[in-house]
């Protein structure tokens, strides 16, 4: 059996993305961060969006050209700290934004990646995070139940891939990014370097082809790809 390949315009791979969908977008700051799949979402305009990502990234940055656009209804992190458009717009009721703590939300994509309903933990107990969140005793202990999280599609970043799918990442692109790849009905990579089928060795790959249903390789890198200096 040949194994197909996954390559595709990103026009195509985007296209697939309904309004009202909900996005799961890799990233940790700004490694691994998909930014070239999120400037065609904001070409293509799609509305009503419910968006998964550690951080808001930073103005002009990634998830900051959703907001501006007005495409995010609602936003699900850990923290919006670094850019002032998300906390106007928490402010000013224009985006409906969950906080969870970091390592929580890493947790509850997992969960859904691997078929499970929810996770127990004492993490966020008498804090504003536990706030209409399910509650219950585990050996005389109250635990916080936290719901799984999965998503319609999830927009990946990886160093390389191979033309089935299969993915690599660099240092922190992995914190999400692998987690996410596995909690999503439709999985849309994009990679720095798209390998033949073989280029990569099995000791290399992060996330399995199986996972990823489109790849789309990048001629080039944005100045948004930079790590800031500070």
């Amino acid at each position: 059996m040949k194994l197909p390949d996954k390559t595709c315009p990103i026009e195509e791979a985007i296209a697939r993305i309904p309004d009202g969908a909900t996005v799961m977008v890799g990233g940790f700051g700004v490694p691994g961060t998909p930014f070239t799949l999120i400037r065609e979402l904001v070409r293509q305009g799609q509305r009503g969006l419910t968006v998964i990502k550690n951080d808001a990234n930073e103005r002009g940055l990634g998830i900051d050209h959703l907001l501006a656009n007005g495409q995010v209804a609602r936003l699900i992190t850990t923290h919006i700290g670094l850019n002032p458009r998300a906390i106007a717009m928490l402010n000013a009721e224009e985006v409906e934004v969950e906080f969870n703590a970091q390592g929580i939300l890493a947790e509850r994509v997992r969960a859904g990646g691997a078929g499970l309903a929810a996770i127990l933990t004492d993490i966020g107990l008498d804090t504003e995070l536990a706030q209409g969140k399910q509650q219950i005793e585990i050996g005389g202990k109250t635990k916080l139940v936290e719901t799984a999280l999965r998503a319609d599609v999830a927009l990946i970043h990886a160093d390389r891939s191979d033309v089935f799918g299969n993915l690599a990442y660099v240092a922190t692109a992995r914190n999400f990014n692998p987690l996410m790849a596995m909690a999503a009905d439709l999985v849309i990579a994009e990679a720095e370097t798209v390998l033949p089928l073989g280029g990569l060795t099995p000791d290399a790959v992060h996330t399995p082809g199986p996972f990823v249903d489109h790849v789309v390789g990048l001629a080039a890198l944005s100045e948004e790809y930079a790590v800031v200096r500070r």
